[in-house]
């Protein structure tokens, strides 16, 4: 089946040609949906054939290059258009496809009757192809096609209702803000992969991580290449400071934001460090960044999304600073478990995601938690679904959030630093607080909007369906992982450990057993997330005065974190205006109107002004023509004469 891998990228392609060619003549919603779905659902069909088969082999034999063709040959530098199939692609592959099928089978019922539902289609389709070309490619050149892939996605789908207002501008100022702070990010990737080829000669993963597997740890080289990978990464997953185009991304319809917040985009960065672990293994440095800035960006977003109101924007301060606990896992050499929780993350946070669509579509587009409650008996499916969602992502046992998110945490504290450990508990109390902040406005209490215009109902069984199967692997989708100290085998570590063995090879973690310590870590971070889950329900269902006063008494830090710490404030007035100011007088007015555009008026008018004298001996007058002749010959005399 390894041979077949390339069909799992060409299924996407199709339906992306074929529903962007022909799909504004098909009449049938019902059509388009099942294309569009059925090529994504086709390409999971394969992966999982090719994990499957994979399972079967001995682990030395699970690691494959198909080669489709030669791509780039100039000179000694040859790039091949090839996939690399191995645990961690397989993996990502399953991530992208399954989830993928069942936000686009949610879309048909979600984007019934909008005039643009072939065009959304097809852009799912696109963004799918260009996640799975980065996850499967086998170099970083290959890599950066589907990096930027899936960035032009994400601006097609962040502004697809361009005509729609948002907060201050239009879905098409979100869409802009987003593909531009991806820029500055990929300007980073784009320097790592020069230094990259400048030091080992290649782009390719094998050549370039074997190169690296001799190097000396602590080189500066490969110090400079993880930093300025990294800062794709950060551009990427939405990490401190480039976090900043995430919560408008939710902007977009909501399956948008469930397909780049679960399955694909924001992952990238996490992949793409993953897969370079042997570099990032190699520069302590990198490694130390990377932990520092994933628990920072953890613990700071979780306090933001303690006050947001929007129910989209509180989920999506939540990716952040999930995406901050897999920095953490990744930094501290916990590469498996940062690639566990990712793909918990993507069931749960898929789930909470078409949930909140589901509760949109049901209040006739309100997304403002404070206008709603209530909604439990109205909505039950989506109710019950979206809480066991809440109860996963809050780390909660036994469901896939705890077994993940508890294992960051062990290894920040065993391999890293206690306060790393400390800082990451804090982070995982809030994240439990605010997200039964959201479920207890949401569908607890009493409604408090309109009964008279409003009719909350139960969504569509294409919606429901997929919410359902989410549910069901946010609950068990972590028993794959269960550590040894719970009896288990942790079978998830253990399948993806031939991946990262050369990097762990390369690291002096210290080496620990099951012990009465992990349990206490374990027993204090769960009574810390059933705290905040306690206070959250107590405070905002039983005595809504304690948040009335809260927010009285401490009104300035209130309103700094409604307003998420005044941070795009700051890029506003510190970078986007003095940029945009000197773009218009210092380049445009300076340098291209006065420079450029001056030296080339110059050079007309000074041709003008040449014609202007020379025109002039062109008099039509004979005898004006015969006295320039004879001043040319007296003139040519007297120089031979007096040479």
């Amino acid at each position: 089946m390894y041979s077949y891998v390339g069909l799992i990228i060409l299924f996407p392609l199709f339906g992306f040609l074929f529903v962007g060619l022909f799909g504004s003549r098909i009449k049938s919603e019902k059509t388009i949906g099942i294309i569009g779905s059925s090529t994504i659902a086709l390409s999971f069909l394969v992966a999982a054939s090719i994990f499957v088969e994979m399972l079967s082999l001995q682990v030395d034999d699970r690691q494959h290059i198909v080669k489709q063709f030669e791509w780039i040959a100039a000179g000694s530098f040859s790039i091949n258009a090839a996939f690399q199939v191995d645990q961690l692609s397989i993996l990502m592959t399953l991530i992208v496809t399954g989830v993928g099928t069942l936000i686009h089978v949610y879309s048909i019922g979600y984007m019934h009757g909008d005039r643009g539902f072939w065009r959304f289609f097809a852009y799912l389709n696109l963004f799918i192809f260009a996640m799975l070309t980065l996850v499967l490619a086998d170099n970083f050149l290959l890599m950066f096609v589907g990096w930027e892939g899936v960035g032009l996605c994400s601006y097609l789908l962040i502004g697809f209702w361009y005509e729609k207002n948002f907060e201050k501008g239009t879905t098409g100022d979100a869409a802009k803000k987003a593909f531009i702070v991806n820029r500055i990010g990929d300007f980073g990737f784009l320097l790592g992969m020069f230094l990259i080829f400048t030091t080992f000669g290649s782009l390719n993963f094998e050549t370039v991580f074997s190169a690296a597997s001799v190097s000396t740890r602590g080189d500066s080289t490969i110090m400079w290449i993880t930093l300025l990978l990294f800062v794709g990464a950060t551009g990427k997953s939405a990490q401190i400071p480039l976090y900043v185009w995430l919560p408008d991304a939710m902007a977009g319809p909501t399956p948008v934001s469930a397909l780049i917040h679960a399955a694909t985009m924001v992952t990238a960065g996490i992949y793409m460090v993953a897969r370079s672990s042997v570099l990032f293994a190699l520069s302590p440095i990198t490694m130390e960044v990377v932990a520092i800035v994933g628990v920072l960006t953890a613990f700071y977003a979780a306090t933001i999304g303690l006050v947001q109101n929007d129910i989209k924007k509180v989920l999506a301060y939540s990716t952040i600073s999930q995406l901050g606990y897999m920095f953490l896992g990744l930094g501290v050499g916990a590469f498996a478990s940062g690639i566990f929780h990712l793909m918990t993350h993507a069931f749960f946070k898929a789930l909470l995601f078409l949930g909140s669509g589901a509760v949109i579509h049901a209040m006739h587009e309100e997304q403002d938690i404070q206008k709603m409650g209530g909604l439990k008996n109205s909505l039950p499916t989506t109710y019950k679904t979206f809480l066991i969602g809440a109860i996963a992502i809050s780390g909660i046992p036994p469901l896939s959030g705890f077994f993940s998110k508890d294992e960051i945490l062990w290894k920040a504290f065993i391999d890293g630093s206690p306060i790393l450990w400390i800082v990451g508990a804090a982070g995982a109390g809030l994240t439990a607080f605010y997200m039964f902040r959201l479920v207890s406005l949401t569908f607890d209490g009493k409604s408090r909007f309109d009964e008279h215009h409003v009719h909350p109902h139960e969504a569509p069984k294409t919606m429901t369906i997929p919410l359902i199967i989410l549910a069901v692997l946010s609950v068990f989708g972590g028993f794959i992982g269960i550590p040894a100290s719970l009896g288990g085998g942790n079978r998830f570590e253990h399948f993806l450990e031939p991946v990262f063995e050369r990097a762990y090879s390369k690291m002096t973690l210290p080496y620990h057993e099951s012990s009465s310590l992990e349990y206490v870590l374990m027993v204090v971070s769960v009574a810390i997330a059933a705290t905040g889950i306690i206070l959250a329900r107590k405070i905002y269902l039983e005595k809504k005065e304690i948040a009335e006063r809260v927010s009285t008494k401490f009104s300035g830090l209130y309103k700094i974190l409604l307003n998420k710490y005044y941070i795009d404030e700051v890029y506003e007035s510190a970078i986007v205006t003095p940029t945009v100011k000197g773009s218009d007088k210092l380049l445009w007015k300076g340098f291209d109107v006065g420079v450029i555009d001056g030296l080339i008026n110059f050079t007309a008018k000074a041709t003008e002004f040449a014609s202007q004298l020379l025109k002039r001996i062109q008099t039509g007058v004979v005898q004006s023509y015969a006295i320039v002749f004879v001043a040319g010959i007296l003139f040519i005399i007297g120089v031979l004469l007096f040479r």
